[in-house]
């Protein structure tokens, strides 16, 4: 059984912008829309080159126990204007309870405008393990061992 994940409005939130959805049936994530305070709406959020912005999403969620969501770039947004996440992906733990905000970047060398109702990101729900971590005096040996970034070899 999928996971259910509850929405909330914010009480100020456009509620002619839609939640969350997936655009084909095939979809891995959610697209989510930016919904501006009113008094953005008309002009939009527009980032200059190498701005970050924390854009309103006017919701809250409430993700199942068990579960996170990831909230990860749009591809067509980054591909051709630059715009991506800086903390990519973000999470959304299940505990969490405020308001949805997705951080964007503008990498791009023009200026980009955010409009009321654009699709911003997306958000993928994914199963969570915890660890148990433990101190130990020594750990396993591996055929890799200690190397770091670029030691496979591999392109």
């Amino acid at each position: 059984m999928s996971p259910v994940v509850r929405v909330l409005r914010e009480p100020w939130a456009d509620p002619g912008i839609p939640l969350p959805g997936y655009q084909t049936a095939g979809a891995a994530g959610a697209d989510i829309c930016a919904n501006l305070p009113e008094a953005d709406r008309a002009a939009g959020l527009t980032l200059q080159p190498m701005q970050r912005a924390v854009v309103a999403t006017g919701l809250r969620v409430e993700i199942p126990a068990g579960y996170e969501a990831q909230i990860r770039p749009r591809s067509g947004l980054a591909t051709k204007h630059g715009i991506t996440l800086p903390n990519t992906p973000g999470t959304i733990d299940s505990d969490y309870r405020g308001p949805l905000g997705v951080a964007l970047i503008n990498l791009g060398p023009e200026a980009y405008t955010i409009h009321h109702g654009d699709r911003i990101a997306q958000m993928v729900v994914a199963p969570v393990l915890q660890a148990t971590f433990e101190g130990v005096e020594m750990l396993g040996d591996t055929q890799r061992g200690t190397g770091g970034f670029g030691s496979t070899g591999l392109r």
